[in-house]
C-alpha cells in the first residue's frame, strides 16, 4: 500500500506542476460557470431544488469530458515515452502502478470538482439549499467520475499514446452512456441489461434530484473495480511479452 500512496503522490504532484493539470480545472469552472449562469439560473424564477438540480447535471457531462483528458497519461505517457520498462524493472507490481496512478487522477477530480463549490453556494444567497441534496449530488460527482476515470485509465493502459487513449476511453464512456436508448428499442430482459448497465440514465439522476440508493453505488464502485482490473490485466500481459 505504500508503494501505492508513493506513486499516487508523485503522479499527483505531477498533475500539479505541469499547465496541464491547471488548464483541465479553468476549462471546467469556465464551462461549468456559462451553463450554469446560462441554463441553471437564466432569467425566469426556479425553486433553488431545480437549479442546484439543472447544475448538477451540467456538471456530470463535464466530470465526464474531465475525466477522459486527466486519465489519457496515466499509462499511455509511460508507453510513448518509454519509461514503461523502467516501471517494469523496479519492485512495483502491476496492480499498484494502476491503483496508484488512478487514486492520483481521483484525487485531481476531486480538487477540481469541490473547487466548483462556490456555485450552488451562491443560490443560498436568494434561496434555500438542502445540505443533503447538495452532499448527494457531489457524492454522485465523484462516483460518476471515478467510473470514468477508471474506464480512462484501462482506455491509456491498451494505447499507445495519449490521444489514441483520449479516443479509446471517450468510446467505451459513449458506449455506456447510450446504453439508455438501447433498453428503449428492446424488449426485456435485454431492456433491464442495458438500462442497468447505462453510465448516466438510471444511476446517475437520483443523485441529480438529491438521493442516494445503494444500487447506484454499487454499480459505479463495480464499473470502477472491473476497468482497473482489466487495466491491471493488460500490463500484465505486457509485462511478459
Amino acid at each position: 500500500m505504500m508503494r501505492t500512496l508513493l506513486i499516487a503522490r508523485r503522479e499527483l504532484a505531477a498533475y500539479l506542476r505541469t499547465f496541464q493539470g491547471y488548464i483541465i480545472i479553468a476549462m471546467v469552472l469556465a464551462v461549468d460557470g456559462l451553463l450554469f449562469n446560462a441554463y441553471a439560473l437564466g432569467g425566469v424564477s426556479k425553486r433553488s431544488s431545480e437549479v442546484l438540480s439543472l447544475f448538477f447535471l451540467f456538471s456530470s457531462g463535464t466530470t465526464m469530458v474531465a475525466s477522459v483528458f486527466i486519465s489519457m497519461r496515466l499509462l499511455a505517457e509511460e508507453r510513448q515515452a518509454g519509461t514503461l520498462a523502467l516501471l517494469y524493472s523496479s519492485p512495483v507490481k502491476d496492480h499498484e502502478i494502476v491503483l496508484g496512478k488512478f487514486l492520483s487522477a481521483l484525487a485531481f477530480l476531486a480538487l477540481m470538482t469541490l473547487a466548483t463549490l462556490f456555485m450552488p453556494l451562491l443560490v443560498m444567497v436568494h434561496g434555500k439549499l438542502s445540505l443533503g441534496h447538495i452532499a448527494a449530488g457531489y457524492l454522485g460527482l465523484l462516483l460518476l467520475g471515478s467510473a470514468s476515470l477508471a474506464i480512462g485509465t484501462f482506455g491509456s493502459a491498451l494505447a499507445r499514446n495519449q490521444v489514441l487513449a483520449a479516443v479509446l476511453s471517450g468510446c467505451m464512456l459513449v458506449a455506456l452512456l447510450t446504453c439508455w436508448l438501447l433498453a428503449r428499442i428492446t424488449e426485456q430482459p435485454l431492456s433491464d441489461v442495458f438500462s442497468a448497465l447505462a453510465l448516466w440514465n438510471q444511476h446517475f439522476q437520483p443523485f441529480q434530484a438529491g438521493v442516494v440508493h445503494v444500487r447506484d453505488v454499487v454499480y459505479y464502485l463495480l464499473v470502477t473495480y472491473v476497468a482497473l482490473f482489466a487495466a491491471t490485466r493488460v500490463l500484465e500481459a505486457r509485462r511478459w511479452r
